[in-house]
């Protein structure tokens, strides 16, 4: 079981890894976009878009990393004083009744919105903007089904650190 834990934390570290150079590229692009329009007074729909894409591709699929480093917000007051029974305990239980429920539910909400903009071919509302919407689209259910997976991991490896301690 610990093996399936580690490959799920290597996959999200993977993919964390890979995404944190969205931000290097959003700086270019953000750097870009305000030279154009402070120096040359021009600007661009695609190039707004395409900084709020890179933004949510940063934080969405990155969201199972972050969960793998333990770097959610969490309020500490009470958590931080529990012993790491107590930990995985509340861990466990806040998988199945809070994340599970909250990453079927968005996934589930979000299949028949991307396939209805593949099929209209949807694309920006501004003539300049970005095409095919459905791609930054699909990034939503695909951050859901990392971010499940990395509670899975967590949960499964949390419950065999207390068969282990026993």
């Amino acid at each position: 079981m610990n093996k399936f834990s580690s490959k799920l934390n290597l996959l999200n570290k993977k993919i964390g890894s890979f995404v944190s150079y969205f931000s290097i590229l959003l700086i270019l692009i953000v750097c870009f976009d305000v030279l154009m329009r402070y120096f040359f007074h021009t600007t661009s729909a695609s190039i707004a878009e395409l900084e709020w894409h890179l933004f949510a591709c940063i934080f969405l699929l990155n969201a199972g990393n972050t969960l793998r480093q333990d770097k959610h917000v969490r309020v500490d007051a009470f958590y931080s004083k529990l012993s790491h029974r107590s930990k995985v305990y509340i861990n466990t239980l806040g998988f199945l009744f809070f994340l599970t429920p909250f990453c079927l539910l968005i996934i589930d909400a979000s299949i028949p919105y991307i396939i209805n903009s593949y099929k209209i071919t949807e694309h920006s509302t501004d003539p300049s903007g970005l095409p095919y919407r459905f791609i930054i689209k699909a990034t939503i259910p695909i951050s859901m089904v990392l971010l499940l997976l990395q509670g899975i991991g967590n949960t499964v490896e949390g419950l065999y650190s207390l068969k282990t301690t026993n």
